[in-house]
């Protein structure tokens, strides 16, 4: 069964840097995309950062220049690195898998629990 399990949230001051980690568990044969959404009470969830596992980084406008998406296919990891936060980066961060396992040897969309990063003076 394919697991994601973030860490990494927190209370940060606006200009302060976090760095999210989601590591990934299972019985995976083939990443096809890992990416980080966030969410804020009373809106949709939306894209913050994308890396394929091919080709070219994907990043929200809001957060273009300020927030860089990695991965290490070694390790099954994706990381979050935020820089330069402003009070709208709060909400809770997901991370998004989209894999093959041979429990389910197709590319199937898979979420983490979510982590909490608010952004307060």
């Amino acid at each position: 069964q394919v697991q994601l399990v973030e860490s990494g949230g927190g209370l940060v001051q606006p200009g302060g840097s976090l760095t999210l980690v989601c590591v990934v568990s299972g019985s995976i044969f083939r990443f096809a995309a890992m990416a980080w959404y966030r969410q804020v009470p009373g809106k949709q969830r939306e894209l913050v950062a994308a890396i394929p596992s091919s080709g070219s980084t994907k990043y929200a406008d809001s957060v273009q220049g300020r927030f860089t998406i990695s991965r290490d296919s070694a390790k099954n990891t994706v990381y979050l690195q935020m820089n330069r936060f402003k009070p709208e980066d709060t909400g809770v961060y997901y991370c998004y898998a989209q894999v093959a396992s041979t429990s389910l040897p197709v590319p199937t969309d898979y979420w983490g629990q979510g982590t909490q990063v608010t952004v307060s003076s």
